[in-house]
């Protein structure tokens, strides 16, 4: 398990910045593991700096599972992901550990423990959070984010099925919110 800080060098920020994307993740090196592929692009993500080729590390019928929201399909995944520079003025992964399974050929789960920074209407938002993402054949299948590091509620672990039900529904319905007002997964122009 490695533990990374993303550079906080005022100069190198702004390099990347002007970059606009995580050079890892358009390097040609082969990765070595699927993290090595898989986690520039969740820093593009969770910065939102996100490309169109961002997208690429998800299933076609991938999910993507948080407190606020369930979206299905990776268009569904872009509007996610796109609002959050409609959102936050920024945000970023800070610092996190990556840890990665091998499940059976082909499908690993890797569980990346973070630290996340959001600037919400000028106010600072620090958080802890675990990633998970399962994969099969190299790609995101699933991809949950744990705030607080505190397991998804849903109707499997509540204790009243009823009020898990009402709390899936609630998380569809946000999607479907978050969706329409993103032009339902559109790439934005550059």
């Amino acid at each position: 398990m490695g533990k990374y800080t993303q550079e906080s060098d005022e100069d190198s920020v702004k390099n990347e910045l002007k970059e606009g994307y995580c050079k890892e993740a358009c390097d040609e090196k082969p990765p070595k593991s699927v993290s090595d592929y898989l986690i520039p692009h969740i820093l593009n993500l969770y910065a939102s700096r996100a490309t169109p080729q961002d997208f690429e590390i998800y299933a076609p019928h991938a999910t993507f599972v948080d407190p606020l929201m369930c979206a299905e399909g990776v268009k569904q995944i872009k509007s996610s992901f796109y609002s959050l520079a409609k959102v936050f003025s920024e945000s970023k992964i800070v610092e996190y550990s990556i840890k990665e399974n091998v499940i059976s050929p082909g499908k690993t789960e890797i569980l990346i423990d973070n630290k996340q920074y959001y600037k919400f209407l000028g106010k600072d938002i620090n958080m802890i959070s675990l990633i998970t993402l399962r994969t099969e054949n190299g790609k995101i299948v699933r991809h949950e984010d744990w705030w607080d590091k505190k397991p998804l509620s849903n109707r499997e672990t509540v204790k009243v099925p009823l009020v898990g039900r009402v709390v899936e529904v609630a998380k569809r319905a946000s999607m479907f919110a978050t969706h329409a007002l993103m032009s339902f997964g559109k790439d934005p122009s550059l």
